[in-house]
């Protein structure tokens, strides 16, 4: 991924002379692809291109094999809500703490067969 091919163009860059990294591809080129080497060329943040890579080839399965493609939240979005991602964590630390119970149902409801992956 994008990340991968960061790393690598700053792993050649690391010496104190001055060095290139050039990276090669077969066309045709897809849109997709042609935007993430666009934002490889744009940008030296590994933090915005990772967020940009997620954007551009999706999350997957957050419970599942499939590390590409649309995430199946049904309410949220990874990218866009990330903001709230600390105060969801603090309100399930205090479901977990006040009422297991009901946690263990939500869990159950939500993820089903997927629920041993919630373990982690």
């Amino acid at each position: 991924g994008l990340a991968q091919l960061h790393q690598l163009r700053g792993r050649v860059g690391r010496g104190s002379t001055a060095s290139n990294c050039v990276l090669l591809y077969q066309p045709p080129l897809s849109a997709n692809a042609r935007a993430r080497l666009t934002l490889l060329r744009e940008s030296n943040d590994g933090f915005r291109i990772a967020e940009m890579d997620l954007k551009l080839r999706g999350a997957g399965e957050m419970l599942g094999t499939r590390q590409t493609g649309l995430l199946a939240l049904r309410v949220a979005d990874l990218v866009r809500d990330a903001d709230l991602l600390p105060m969801v964590r603090e309100l399930a630390d205090r479901l977990l703490q006040d009422d297991h119970g009901r946690a263990e149902l939500i869990l159950q409801r939500w993820f089903g067969s997927a629920r041993r992956y919630a373990q982690a």
